[in-house]
């Protein structure tokens, strides 16, 4: 965004684009999540590695499950003046 007088830049960011941004994220989570899918496929459920990427796919789904509620909470409670 210009100012008048000034050579710096400055940047205008629109209501909620931080959790837009977030919100965003669910295209990485979900490709975290086929990533551990193909790794197990390959090493097994039952093995070291397999169990490892196990856990990383339960992570990433609950991340998947949860982030849109806490982005609907966050804007709630900004809205609100609480946050």
């Amino acid at each position: 965004v210009p100012a008048p007088g000034s050579r710096r830049d400055h940047y205008r960011f629109r209501k909620h684009a931080w959790s837009t941004l977030m919100g965003n994220q669910n295209t990485l989570l979900a490709g975290m999540w086929d990533a551990a899918a193909g790794g197990i496929k390959i090493a097994g459920r039952e093995s070291v590695v397999g169990l490892r990427l196990d856990e990383m796919q339960d992570f990433y789904g609950f991340m998947q499950r949860e982030m849109a509620a806490l982005i609907d909470r966050w804007r709630e409670q900004y809205d609100a003046g609480q946050a």
